[in-house]
């Protein structure tokens, strides 16, 4: 493939912390690899301003970049989908969003503090939207039906995006996420589970201190960590917890898998066809579940068994492989 100008269309970006801030640059490094040019364009001021004004500000931001790049890719649906393809769209550029999670159901459980499942979200809740959500659902529904492509990084999401929004199937992808070769298998230096996440209502994290509560031979790790930090913290963790309402592909569980972390996961979960033989899985609905989990992987014949699990998964997904799957999907598009 000739050398082609590149633009990554990204809401956070590193020194940002992040899943999408790393996936972005680790896409850019694999672009850059394979001889192409990349400009990254990101939220800066847009950070400071509020909804409507940064999306306008971002559009006129990228305007140059999008004239003059050859293939655009967009890693989000609506802080900078939205102006990236309307962008595409006046200037007549083919555009492929990348989604990340759901912000629409995000910020949808963080305001009302009602435990929805992202699976039901949209056949139970349409009715229920504030002004604001019903804005935001509009402006994303319109976004995806105009970007050229769509790429998920799971069957799940897609599924539930696909009948949310109206979007044709025929013009979306799956690109798995990155998937590391194995990097350690250290033994416990204590009976500590990792659940180290964003401190957010659909998380349920609430449900784990109400549950580790009860077991004091155990302990619960949920402090917000630097990646590194925190892949020192898990390497020699006893195992790894999640257990939130909807996750598309936890960075967490995949993380815990280079490492050989026993991991016990939400069933709510994109990546669960893949990764089913690999762990152990629980209702998040389900507290009695959660800590029967808990309790049965504290014993020595449990952590055993769920050690040899995570042990047998191999399967590996690297960003050069993503990379080159990206620009096949865009010159078909």
């Amino acid at each position: 493939m000739a050398s082609s100008k590149i633009l990554i269309a990204t809401g956070i970006y590193p020194p940002k912390v992040g899943g999408p801030a790393q996936y972005a640059k680790n896409l850019k490094d694999s672009f850059e690899k394979l001889g192409h040019e990349v400009i990254v364009k990101t939220y800066g001021v847009e950070d400071y301003l509020p909804s409507g004004v940064r999306h306008l500000f971002f559009l006129f931001k990228i305007i140059p970049a999008v004239l003059s790049s050859d293939m655009i890719f967009v890693l989000d649906t609506f802080s900078v989908g939205l102006p990236a393809v309307l962008a595409c769209k006046i200037f007549g550029k083919k555009s492929m969003i990348r989604t990340g999670g759901d912000f629409l159901w995000e910020g949808y459980v963080e305001r009302t503090s009602k435990k929805v499942l992202l699976r039901k979200f949209y056949d139970t809740e349409k009715s229920f939207f504030s002004a604001k959500e019903k804005i935001v659902f509009s402006l994303t529904r319109w976004t995806l039906q105009n970007v050229t492509h769509t790429i998920f990084s799971t069957d799940w999401q897609r599924d539930i995006f696909v009948k949310a929004y109206g979007m044709d199937r025929s013009k979306t992808s799956i690109v798995e996420n990155f998937y590391g070769p194995k990097e350690g298998d250290l033994e416990p230096s204590s009976r500590e589970f990792v659940a180290s996440t964003r401190k957010l209502i659909w998380k349920n994290l609430d449900i784990l201190k109400k549950i580790f509560n009860k077991i004091p031979e155990a302990q619960l790790f949920m402090d917000s960590l630097p990646f590194k930090d925190l892949m020192q913290k898990m390497k020699s963790a006893y195992a790894v917890i999640l257990v939130s309402l909807g996750d598309i592909s936890p960075n967490m569980i995949l993380d815990s898998i280079r490492h050989n972390r026993p991991f016990i996961c939400t069933r709510e979960v994109g990546i669960y066809e893949r990764i089913k033989e690999a762990g152990v899985f629980i209702d998040p609905d389900n507290e009695e579940e959660i800590e029967g989990a808990i309790r049965e992987m504290l014993t020595e014949e449990g952590y055993k068994r769920a050690k040899e699990k995570v042990r047998n998964f191999n399967f590996v997904h690297t960003w050069d492989e993503i990379a080159v799957e990206f620009l096949a999907t865009y010159q078909k598009i």
